[in-house]
């Protein structure tokens, strides 16, 4: 079976996962713990499933090097840093500014391929760009409101979707040498020894009344949504990337319209046509885009 064979599957996976991880700031408000403690348990949770996952599917969990560690260290450091803020931000603005903001990393991610590429977006991949741009200012439209009340959990949310850039880029560069469920499982247990003292020194609630929505948020979030995000990445560009990642204002409005009762208006419908559409033309073939290189699965 050829290379692109074995991995015909990548984008829906990325797809898939980007949906699964559009459901975190919901479940993040439900969790009744610190923004912070929310993050150590999304990643403490997920270890053991993570683990089996990983010995099952013949990936075993095992020290990578030095020089590797250190790089995987990186993504753990973005990665904790971007749920620390983003969770924190989540609570002091509207769902709508935190899912907006926070998908600044959508396009930074795009940029960066584009970059890594050498190359300038062809007429194709802007107007994905632009589609998915306005589909996504389209969705938050009704719910999106700038004032000073929201004004730091929004600059918190801004901050988390570059930093979850940094998370993004520091994962496609360990998955050239790395399969997926060892650099998740060592990203996670990283991170969440980085964010368990933050979140004590901060005088977090730590335990749960409820272990509910924690251990969805474990298992939707980061085993669902980053294991698919994490394998689809090494083998999809980083351009279809970031626009997939800009589904998540779809997911979170129909999140919204059946948890909290907000109606969908017919704008709210066009901009989830919008970033559909945006996401078949980013799949089209062109001539002369760049390919990803063969990565170990």
């Amino acid at each position: 079976m050829t290379e692109p064979d074995r991995h015909r599957f990548a984008f829906l996976a990325v797809l898939v996962g980007s949906s699964a991880l559009a459901f975190g700031p919901w479940l993040v408000r439900l969790s009744e713990v610190g923004p912070v403690a929310a993050g150590f348990w999304r990643l403490a949770l997920a270890l053991p499933f993570l683990f089996v996952i990983a010995a099952v599917t013949g990936q075993a969990v095992h020290w990578p090097g030095r020089k590797l560690a250190v790089l995987v260290a990186f993504a753990a450091f973005f990665f904790a840093a971007d749920l620390a803020a983003w969770h924190a931000g989540i609570h002091m603005t509207k769902l709508g500014n935190a899912t907006l903001f926070g998908n600044v990393s959508s396009f930074a991610f795009a940029a960066w391929g584009l970059w890594l590429a050498r190359r300038m977006p062809s007429p194709l991949q802007a107007g994905a760009l632009g589609l998915a741009a306005l589909g996504a200012a389209l969705l938050m439209g009704s719910s999106f409101e700038l004032s000073p009340r929201n004004f730091a959990g929004d600059l918190l949310c801004l901050f988390a979707g570059i930093l979850y850039a940094g998370y993004l880029i520091a994962v496609q560069q360990g998955r050239g040498s790395l399969k997926p469920m060892p650099l998740l499982f060592l990203s996670s247990l990283f991170g969440a020894a980085m964010l368990l003292p933050v979140s004590l020194l901060l005088g977090e609630q730590i335990i749960p009344h409820d272990w509910t929505y924690v251990f969805l948020l474990a298992l939707g979030s980061q085993v669902l949504g980053q294991g698919l995000l994490v394998y689809g990445i090494g083998h999809v560009p980083p351009l279809a990337v970031g626009l997939v990642l800009l589904t998540q204002p779809a997911i979170s409005a129909l999140v919204g319209w059946f948890a909290y009762g907000e109606k969908l208006r017919p704008l709210d419908w066009v901009g989830a046509f919008a970033i559909g559409a945006a996401l078949v033309l980013v799949r089209l073939p062109e001539r002369g885009l760049r390919t990803l290189e063969e990565q170990p699965s």
